[in-house]
């Protein structure tokens, strides 16, 4: 039932960088800049999280690895 909302159009390794860099933001929380503006990493843990990008999906692109068969 997602994957009609949300399909899967992020490769892994796409996905990878986007939890990793997300925690990395949302960390500016608690250490660092500590800005609330930080709590914008969240998006790209939730997108990574998912596999699908609501960008990717708009303008058609996509890193997912290419179906066999």
């Amino acid at each position: 039932m997602l994957s009609k909302w949300f399909p899967r159009n992020e490769g892994t390794l796409d996905r990878v960088l986007r939890i990793s860099l997300g925690l990395l933001v949302v960390s500016q929380v608690f250490v660092g800049l500590q800005t609330p503006w930080a709590w914008l990493g969240l998006l790209p843990i939730f997108t990574g999280a998912l596999g699908s990008c609501p960008a990717y999906t708009l303008f058609g692109i996509g890193t997912c690895e290419l179906k066999k068969g």
